[in-house]
């Protein structure tokens, strides 16, 4: 799934708010608009006063939705929450749409359908997709305004759920979702992130459930946050009648049964796949040697592009198709993956996933997801150290995790953002949600060497050598693959000027950039001017010369999980020799602190006029819970502190 919200915005600021003559609005608009508020903090953007959806399926499986929403604004910045659109592609029409206004100085306007606009979504060098929006820029978009819509839609859903997401960035009032099923039919709801609401039973095969003050999700000025969708409750009912020949039952079993009916024949291999799967495995009998010659293929010669019309959104294209044309999107390229390892006998699974940890619960089945990545599965009694992020399904049968779409992942290793969290293994009948391991600190480095020599002006010369593994490797590996000698020169002047005022950089070397189950190493001579700071006989220098770690903390109270992004090691080795005519007169205090989650150590000693300096931080896991933010703010300002502490040369 593909957000149109960036597209609205830009496309908008062309489309006049038609506000000539005044038009009455409807009484549930002006009921809900005479509302009065509670009590919000100045920054809230707006709230929505009324959300009303109503879904009526019928007895071909078809459904009609009508949605009303009135929406007031509280702040210029939330003027962009009242631009309206609504999604719709070839199977979803929209059956009819109304946008309404009242201005904030009480005057009411009716939008035309000759005043909305139609954009399709944006050609961007890898996407073409077939969903469109029905858009409209309301007259008194501004604070104090009021904009409300009203829209029907009919659809054919490709599987018998519906999920209600009933929070967001902004507070809502009053919403209501309502449930019409054909006689005979049943249905069942999941929760996520959220307490369960029990419906009201409105007789006749229809259900209701209410929900008030739903407060927002505000995560704009929150470090180290989760993502928005990955707190947000939501509600997926899933029905089913005797009309319908696969209904999804609330089980990650009848997800996956009804994934497999969609993607069993595009998995199916070609002669043309199997010749080059036996080429790039060769006549290696390893299991980790040959399915990584073929991950590789399919991670670094099938390019990313997406094309997705109707069902193409979850069906793959066909494996023979992909590979013929070297390109498809996330789900096209575990496909293929699939397809190639199956003509070398290893067998494989697709994996849906979402890309922000999180938001695929365990306890909600749902297709609410963004990404599909591959399971391949081990041969029982195989080990190999070079398998990282394994999996362990209620089968016994264990899985390799691997997604070939991130092109900057070894073979082995898993993307951090999806470290922790949970996909759902799409095996038929031994479909089941799947956590994911969250990989040990040493497959994700920095280990960072250096030798300088110090002068009696407080300049230093030296050599430093940095080499990086795994996900914190990811960028730079990009930067020196596709970048041009003057991007890669302005972001290590970037990158040392954090730390040196003036310095200049030579012999810069680049190693295995494009070898991602090997260090990136770079390599460069230094000199940095006015390192030493001198202060009558006494020169101050830093023994930790370079690399910041930048562990921001705040103090407000917490009260959303904490996200520490990934599991790491960083490490760091200086020696520093010191000027003829110098002694050290003051080094700073060794430190150490072991929090669990983390740990963080650094040592300075002198030995033979040398100044030597080590390091080691390591994070351990990945998503933390609120009530940890005080250790957060302990390590902040331990790793803060140690950074800048000095070293005091006298001259002798």
């Amino acid at each position: 799934m593909h957000s149109s919200a960036l597209v609205l915005l830009t496309c908008l600021t062309v489309v006049p708010a038609f506000a000539s003559k005044p038009d009455s609005v409807p009484d549930w608009v002006r009921t809900a608009a005479q509302q009065k508020l509670p009590e919000y903090s100045a920054e809230t953007n707006a709230v929505v006063l009324f959300e009303d959806t109503t879904y009526t399926v019928a007895s071909d499986g078809s459904a009609v939705e009508h949605y009303r929403r009135v929406l007031k604004i509280l702040r210029p910045q939330g003027r962009e929450e009242g631009i309206v659109a609504v999604p719709f592609d070839k199977d979803s029409n929209i059956l009819s749409m109304h946008v309404w206004s009242i201005g904030p100085d009480g005057h009411e306007y009716a939008v035309k359908d000759k005043e909305m606009v139609e954009v399709g979504y944006p050609g961007q060098g890898n996407f073409f997709m077939d969903l469109k929006v029905r858009a409209a820029n309301a007259p008194g978009r501004d604070p104090g305004g009021v904009v409300a819509l009203e829209y029907e839609q009919r659809s054919h859903p490709y599987l018998t759920e519906k999920t209600w997401c009933f929070q967001s960035d902004i507070p809502r009032l009053n919403q209501s979702f309502t449930l019409e099923l054909p006689p005979g039919f049943t249905h069942g709801t999941v929760w996520a992130h959220s307490k369960e609401v029990p419906a009201v039973d409105l007789e006749h095969q229809r259900w209701r459930w209410e929900i008030k003050n739903t407060p927002a999700i505000d995560l704009d000025h929150v470090l180290l946050r989760p993502s928005e969708e990955a707190l947000a409750g939501r509600m997926t009912v899933h029905y089913g009648g005797p009309s319908i020949a696969a209904p999804t039952e609330g089980t990650w079993q009848s997800i996956g049964g009804w994934y497999q009916n969609l993607s069993r024949d595009r998995l199916v291999a070609t002669p043309e796949i199997a010749t080059k799967a036996k080429e790039l495995a060769g006549d290696k009998t390893d299991f980790y040697d040959k399915t990584e010659a073929i991950a590789e293929f399919v991670q670094k010669q099938i390019r990313y592009f997406v094309i997705e019309m109707g069902i193409g959104g979850y069906q793959p294209h066909y494996a023979g198709d992909i590979f013929r044309n070297r390109y498809g999107d996330c789900k096209d390229k575990a496909t293929l993956l699939t397809a190639m390892l199956s003509t070398v006998g290893v067998h494989g699974a697709l994996v849906m996933v979402d890309h922000r940890r999180g938001v695929v619960d365990p306890d909600a089945p749902s297709i609410v997801g963004d990404h599909m990545i591959a399971a391949i599965e081990i041969p029982k009694g195989y080990n190999s150290p070079k398998l990282r992020s394994v999996v362990t399904a209620k089968t016994g049968r264990k899985y390799l995790i691997f997604d070939p779409t991130w092109d900057k992942t070894a073979f082995g290793q898993l993307e951090h953002n999806l470290q922790g969290g949970y996909g759902v293994l799409m095996e038929g009948p031994d479909s089941q949600v799947i956590q994911f391991p969250v990989l040990s600190p040493d497959l994700n480095t920095i280990r960072r060497t250096a030798k300088f020599q110090l002068q009696p002006d407080g300049s230093l010369k030296g050599t430093v050598t940095e080499k990086r593994f795994g996900d914190l490797s990811e960028k730079r590996r990009d930067l020196y693959i596709s970048g041009d000698a003057k991007e890669q020169t302005q972001f290590l002047d970037r990158v040392l000027g954090q730390d040196f005022t003036s310095f200049t950089v030579s012999d810069f070397k680049v190693q295995n950039a494009e070898s991602l189950n090997k260090d990136l190493t770079t390599s460069y001579s230094l000199t940095a001017d006015r390192f030493g700071k001198s202060m009558g006989p006494l020169l101050m220098i830093r023994p930790r010369v370079l690399g910041s770690e930048d562990l921001q903390t705040d103090q407000k109270k917490r009260h959303v999980p904490i996200n520490l992004n990934e599991t790491m090691q960083e490490q760091d080795d200086y020696s520093i020799e010191l000027p003829p005519g110098y002694a050290i007169d003051e080094i700073p205090d060794p430190v150490k602190l072991d929090l669990g989650f983390a740990s963080y150590e650094s040592s300075s000693i002198v030995k033979d006029n040398i100044l030597h300096y080590t390091r080691t931080y390591t994070v351990r896991e990945v998503t933390l819970p609120a009530d940890k933010y005080p250790d957060l703010q302990k390590l902040s300002g331990v790793i803060a502190a140690d950074e800048q502490r000095n070293a005091v040369l006298k001259k002798q």
